[in-house]
């Protein structure tokens, strides 16, 4: 019951209280309400920048507002009507206590202090496992009873199961592109989820968010928007890595600061994409083609 007591007082602080701007590329909004009414685990996948993450935040504002609105009377009942979004970036060195618990020792004694995935289960609340594949094999296993039929989460070390609450759902996410034979996710974890491919936007649509993210005129956001899809070709002449709409959005962020176009997209875009001089140049030509 204290626990319990613990969580309800600082649950609040996972709630997405203001509309997180998102634009959809297809029927992803769609198929993740289907999906989380069916209470059916999503992964998403797909390159670093395409907007994973702010997609969550804006499906758990979305849903939010949903519930809020099947159910008026949830503040005067003393609940908040809400659906709390709990994020763990998943690392190597995470481990099974991190995410489920652990066991402290503070002036009063020993205590239990639940984990982010146990909060999100007990509360009823998405948790969403950013880049789950960085995460060790063995700490993985643990959501697969989450994913099936069961819908538990087994804490060994309280010996005891507990049944997620109605409103729980588990996300997670991954970058294929970086998967290799020692970071990849398992063929008996992947089959849990239904699953959700992101890509760059089209040079229309990422034009509108970089406008809207960094704040530049539009007029500035069609050229970053195009120096993206320029650079993203290049990926055929030796570039391992593209540039992110979050890369753009950095740029315009600095060209409404007064920086030259060159040199904001120099910092924010070359050299955080590569260190070889030579793809660094043909970089630059694509910049000051874009540019002049």
């Amino acid at each position: 019951m204290a626990t319990q007591q613990y969580i309800e007082r600082n649950i609040e602080e996972y709630y997405v209280t203001e509309e997180p701007y998102y634009v959809p590329s297809s029927d992803e909004i769609e198929i993740f309400e289907s999906a989380y009414r069916q209470r059916v685990p999503i992964l998403l996948k797909g390159p670093t920048g395409t907007g994973k993450t702010r997609f969550v935040e804006h499906m758990a504002w979305r849903l939010s507002e949903g519930i809020s609105k099947r159910n008026p009377d949830d503040s005067q009942n003393g609940t908040s009507g809400k659906l709390p979004l709990i994020t763990v970036a998943c690392h190597e060195d995470l481990t099974a206590s991190d995410l489920v618990g652990r066991y402290l020792l503070d002036a009063d004694g020993t205590r239990w202090i639940d984990g982010p995935l146990t909060r999100a289960v007990k509360f009823g609340g998405i948790c969403y496992l950013d880049e789950i594949v960085e995460a060790r094999k063995d700490t993985t296993v643990i959501i697969h009873p989450l994913t099936d039929h069961r819908r538990s989460l087994t804490i060994d070390k309280l010996g005891s199961t507990i049944d997620a609450a109605d409103g729980f759902l588990l996300v997670v996410s991954y970058n294929p592109g970086y998967q290799n034979a020692l970071k990849d996710l398992k063929h008996s974890t992947r089959q849990r989820f239904v699953a959700l491919e992101f890509d760059f936007p089209d040079e229309e649509h990422e034009a509108q968010i970089i406008a809207h993210e960094s704040g530049c005129e539009p007029a500035i956001a069609e050229r970053l928007a195009r120096l993206g899809v320029k650079i993203r070709n290049l990926r055929e002449h030796g570039l391992e890595e593209s540039a992110s709409t979050r890369m753009l959005i950095y740029a315009g962020r600095l060209i409404k600061e007064g920086v030259s176009h060159r040199r904001a997209c120099q910092v924010s875009v070359t050299w955080g994409i590569t260190d070889d001089p030579q793809i660094q140049r043909s970089i630059d030509e694509v910049v000051t083609s874009i540019f002049a």
